[in-house]
């Protein structure tokens, strides 16, 4: 197999095998976390981890799920129904799990251990900046999704705690919305942030999977047996147009995207083989398929087409099952969001020290002073926006855009450029196949977000 960049010595990186900590997964490389001598790889030979295949099926179907399975009826909906949503799922898990399988060959390629490292060694710096930058722009967009998830949640809950119709005039100033949502970001999301090392990931994972199997469970018991007071809407059987399935795009990518955290852990695995993984992410995606299917189904069929965005908002306020999921999800974004953020950070001081040009190893408190700045402004910048955009369906759609960029527009560059590379030494006689398949892997990414974007931009517009 062709080389195709530099920093193949692989003492420079370090492997992660707990299946919560997410943020190392995500971490820029420019950014030491740990000290070199913890970094060194393991007795086994150089390169090898100690994740087991099942331990990464399970990291990959970690990272996989989370708070996007809220929003899996509407996007069900917004397909058309039933029959559209299932085709639409199962043909764009092909292409998901064809790029986790293409940045494992890069990976191994070049002996580079995260993506955007990876990026950054097959595409050229250009590229690898936009990546970065990328990574940055969605771990804050999906930061402002948590934080409306923790509103629209708390509202329903303090609704029944004061047993009171939500939204009711003359409520007291201390149930509202706004009051709550900072309150709870003051008290609990910044604290969690500032700390330069976080050592709660195993928790929070923990947390996650827990909410996530609880609320799948709770919205098909609730599709069985369901509530008197629930009538459900309109139940479409076909798509209103063509591009109406398209919407549905953003939602699915920002649910099955694990892409960026799928590098560290193949270079994780005790045999990082690309046969290895590609069993292991098509088990893991087929697990993921089944939990958002089951939501996403059986959500959209107890609602209908006026499922809400966030499929627990749709639930009855003094429904205790559903209260208990309300709080599970809560606990799940309360802890989650600090990982995002240090991801998110990580990304943004690997770029700032490169463009300054600064070693990593500087002084203590200049770093300090440099990460609660970044921290504070980060975390009141997604804070106001929350409070401003209460719809939780216009970011999930936005982000989702740029979950399609990692899912398919990086691994595609990653695939033409590698078999290009690789085509300068040998021409194999597929070369030319899989060129036109990172081609469109490309266009059908840029496609998604483009047309998110100007769904964004310009429905808001006409409105």
């Amino acid at each position: 197999m062709a080389q195709l960049s530099i920093n193949s010595d692989h003492g420079e990186w370090g492997l992660s095998t707990d299946a919560g900590e997410r943020a190392r997964l995500l971490q820029s490389p420019c950014v030491d976390t740990v000290p070199k001598s913890e970094w060194e790889p393991p007795p086994g030979g150089p390169g090898r981890g100690t994740t087991s295949t099942l331990g990464a099926v399970f990291i990959v179907v970690n990272a996989c799920l989370g708070a996007g399975l809220l929003n899996f009826p509407a996007a069900f909906s917004t397909a058309g129904g039933v029959a559209a949503g299932i085709a639409l799922q199962m043909g764009m898990l092909v292409f998901i799990i064809s790029g986790l399988v293409i940045l494992a060959y890069c990976s191994q390629a070049s002996n580079e251990r995260t993506y955007q490292e990876v990026v950054w060694a097959v595409c050229g710096k250009l590229t690898g900046v936009l990546c970065e930058v990328t990574i940055a722009i969605y771990t804050f967009g999906t930061c402002i999704a948590f934080l409306i998830i923790i509103g629209d949640q708390q509202d329903k809950i303090i609704a029944v705690m004061a047993k009171e119709p939500e939204g009711a005039s003359g409520s007291p100033w201390y149930t509202d919305r706004k009051f709550t949502i900072s309150l709870t970001a003051f008290l609990f999301i910044l604290p969690l942030s500032i700390p330069r090392e976080i050592g709660f990931q195993k928790y929070a994972s923990f947390l996650s999977v827990v909410g996530t199997w609880y609320v799948t469970a709770i919205v098909i018991i609730k599709y069985i047996w369901p509530d008197k007071e629930m009538t459900p809407g309109d139940i479409l059987t076909r798509p209103a147009s063509w591009m109406a399935v398209f919407n549905a795009m953003p939602t699915i990518c920002f649910g099955f995207q694990c892409h960026v955290s799928s590098v560290p852990v193949f270079n994780s695995m005790q045999r990082p083989e690309v046969k290895t993984w590609g069993g292991v992410v098509t088990a893991a995606m087929v697990i993921a398929l089944a939990v958002y299917m089951g939501t996403g189904i059986c959500g959209f069929l107890t609602f209908g087409a006026a499922v809400d965005p966030d499929v627990l908002l749709s639930y009855p306020s003094e429904d205790m099952a559903v209260a208990v999921a309300r709080a599970f999800i809560i606990l799940s974004v309360l802890t989650s969001y600090p990982i995002l953020h240090f991801c998110g950070r990580a990304v943004v001081e690997g770029l700032w020290l490169r463009y300054q040009g600064m070693p990593v190893e500087e002084d203590v408190g200049r770093e300090r002073r440099r990460r609660v700045l970044q921290t504070l402004v980060w975390f009141l910048l997604t804070l106001l926006l929350a409070l401003f955009i209460p719809d939780i369906g216009k970011v999930i759609s936005v982000i989702g855009g740029l979950a399609a960029c990692f899912i398919f527009v990086f691994p595609g560059l990653c695939l033409i450029q590698a078999k290009l590379s690789e085509m300068e030494e040998v021409k194999p006689a597929s070369w030319w196949v899989l060129v036109s398949y990172g081609v469109f892997l490309v266009t059908l990414g840029a496609f998604i977000f483009g047309q998110t974007t100007a769904n964004a931009i310009f429905v808001d517009l006409l409105a």
